[in-house]
């Protein structure tokens, strides 16, 4: 199995575009005719229950299905990004947030496992919060079973990357393409001294990407601590809203600064490009996606949600295809222009396949356990609102 699109690939990839001094957005139509990744495959797998011992069951499947994790990540430090949006303590249509919105905490424990199972060296599970208390007494908030994963052959840390936290100094990466919406970003030292990353994503729609999974998990690794407002503040608990959603204010001097100034200030354009930055600034090693119970209508319980039961866990080692299959699950055409289908404004897999991430064509993805027609569950929800 070869292993997903390196930052090493990306530079390369990304050589003629330096050469003709193409960057962000308008290098995207250009890269329309470059030819594409080749696919990688996706795995996908019934469980209807949060038990813990049937999830690891499952995605010891998937880990097989896709040819073992072993060489991955074995001897090796292994960052886990989980997707803990909002409060893990807010419930939702009167069900805990581990089964609605959030990553379930039996979906963390089970990784955990999994990886450790695999050789990992060293686990560190990391999240961007809006909140000032210790870690880990958050985490255990949401549920998780801190005694549990101390007890992993692996030693386990926690790292809340809504600022500098444990590092001394940010980390300065570029995007390789140029950016599609900032040239660089500045990242805790967490995604940058690990030796693989794991994206652990829910299955659900978002307000203003449409679907958010594995990649738009991935929008909340950069640190809410330089980019939640124009002056940097190590206490922050705001969101990043005023800079990559509305683009009303911008970046301190001294950071990155948007490539395209003058581009469109609208959420549904500006979201999905820094969900493409984000990957690049970081790739996704594997791809996990706790799709066992969820909600459809938006992110998190300050949208009109209801509630699915899809019983299916998928992963896959590149993130582009996974989230295409991911997204066809849901009955939705991964490649639906933009303001269309789930999507309010552009589609941020069919911009990530324009700059080389992958394919987001399912015709062109292997899908390994489940078919497509065995996993299809129709989340039936699309925005009320188009290019906002």
């Amino acid at each position: 199995m070869p292993p997903c699109y390196t930052r090493r690939d990306f530079l390369r990839g990304a050589g003629a575009l330096a050469g003709a001094s193409l960057v962000g957005p308008w290098a995207l139509e250009l890269l329309h005719a470059a030819p594409r990744k080749p696919s990688s495959p996706v795995s996908i797998a019934r469980c209807k229950e949060y038990d813990l011992k049937a999830v690891l069951k499952q995605l010891h499947t998937l880990a097989d299905q896709l040819g073992g994790l072993g060489k991955l990540v074995a001897g090796k430090t292994i960052a886990v990004k989980v997707n803990l949006t909002g409060n893990p303590r807010q419930q939702a249509l009167g069900l805990p947030a581990g089964r609605t919105y959030q990553v379930h905490p039996n979906m963390v424990l089970a990784t955990a496992m999994l990886l450790d199972a695999a050789g990992a060296r060293r686990l560190r599970f990391v999240e961007g919060t809006y909140q000032t208390g210790p870690f880990e007494k958050y985490l255990q908030g949401a549920g998780w079973d801190l005694k549990a994963l101390s007890g992993l052959k692996a030693a386990v840390e926690y790292e809340d990357t809504r600022n500098r936290g444990k590092g001394k100094s940010y980390h300065e990466v570029k995007v390789p393409w140029g950016g599609s919406l900032f040239p660089a970003y500045r990242l805790n030292h967490s995604y940058v001294d690990c030796d693989v990353y794991v994206s652990l994503a829910k299955l659900k729609n978002h307000l203003t990407a449409g679907v958010t999974l594995s990649m738009k998990n991935n929008f909340g690794i950069t640190p809410t601590a330089l980019y939640g407002h124009h002056e940097p503040d190590e206490q922050n608990t705001s969101n990043r809203f005023t800079i990559f959603h509305t683009g009303k204010e911008r970046p301190a001097d001294g950071l990155p600064q948007e490539v395209a100034p003058k581009s469109p200030r609208r959420t549904s354009y500006r979201v999905p490009r820094h969900t493409v930055d984000a990957v690049g600034i970081r790739p996704i090693d594997l791809a996990i996606i706790d799709g066992i119970e969820t909600v459809s209508g938006g992110e998190g319980p300050w949208a009109e949600l209801a509630a699915q039961k899809p019983g299916l866990l998928l992963a896959g080692r590149n993130p582009l295809c996974t989230d295409a299959i991911a997204t066809a699950v849901m009955g939705y055409d991964p490649m639906a222009k933009a303001a269309t289908g789930p999507f309010p404004g552009d589609n941020h897999l069919a911009l990530a396949a324009a700059v080389g991430l992958g394919t987001n064509d399912p015709r062109e993805i292997e899908v390994r356990g489940l078919s497509l027609k065995e996993a299809l569950h129709p989340f039936r929800w699309e925005p009320k609102q188009r290019n906002t």
